[in-house]
């Protein structure tokens, strides 16, 4: 054997045991995100023993507290009718008038001062729930009566934000309408839909801005 190729054999053996190396490694990937795929199955809830109330997440706790939405006017925002929070937020792209603006920060005020004490309460109220199973005091009639008052407020605080929506919705042009499904990513891609996907354009009643403005005015003086 030439020296050359004497000087060359170590080198090729390193090669292939490198070549085996990482052919073994790449094996093992889908072998390991296998397992932790079966892991989080057999365990979704791991690590949420933790929670001071089991039902809510540090950050549920937080929105409530805020008086903060938390996904529950859904229904309202990717059909077409924008929150006060984020319009307020999106003014100057919007080109809001004063008037709007104004109108606008009252609906977000009054949300706001209705949201915060169901907030409260639905955190209680959970807090009570979360408690009966700690002490081993839960029984099917206290089960029955604490869950059917946690659902009463859950509705109650899903129309608050939802009706904001829906009168938030009435004070802007078609225009601003649509510029804000835009800036807010609801327009399907590649179309030409002024209202997000799946959706109709919105065309209020005739009268629904009359009347949800009386109906705001009433739940703002009834504070």
């Amino acid at each position: 054997m030439s020296r050359k190729n004497q000087q060359r054999g170590p080198a090729m053996f390193a090669e292939r045991l490198m070549k085996i190396a990482i052919i073994g490694s790449l094996a093992a990937v889908p072998i390991a995100w296998q397992a932790a795929a079966q892991a989080q199955q057999v365990q979704p809830y791991a690590g949420l023993q933790t929670r001071e109330i089991k039902a809510l997440s540090h950050e549920q706790m937080e929105d409530l507290a805020a008086g903060r939405g938390m996904g529950l006017a859904l229904a309202a925002e990717l059909n077409g009718y924008p929150g006060p929070r984020h319009v307020l937020e999106l003014a100057t792209q919007l080109s809001l008038t004063d008037e709007q603006r104004d109108s606008i920060q009252r609906l977000f005020d009054s949300m706001r001062s209705e949201a915060l004490p169901l907030g409260q309460k639905l955190v209680s109220a959970e807090t009570d729930l979360n408690r009966t199973f700690v002490e081993r005091t839960i029984t099917p009639e206290k089960l029955e009566a604490m869950t059917a008052g946690i659902g009463e407020l859950q509705g109650k605080l899903r129309n608050t934000h939802l009706k904001y929506h829906l009168a938030t919705a009435t004070l802007l042009s078609p225009d601003q309408l649509r510029r804000y499904n835009e800036l807010r990513g609801y327009t399907a891609l590649g179309s030409s839909s002024d209202t997000p996907s799946g959706s109709k354009p919105m065309q209020p009643h005739a009268g629904m801005q009359d009347s949800m403005h009386g109906h705001m005015m009433g739940s703002m003086h009834g504070q």
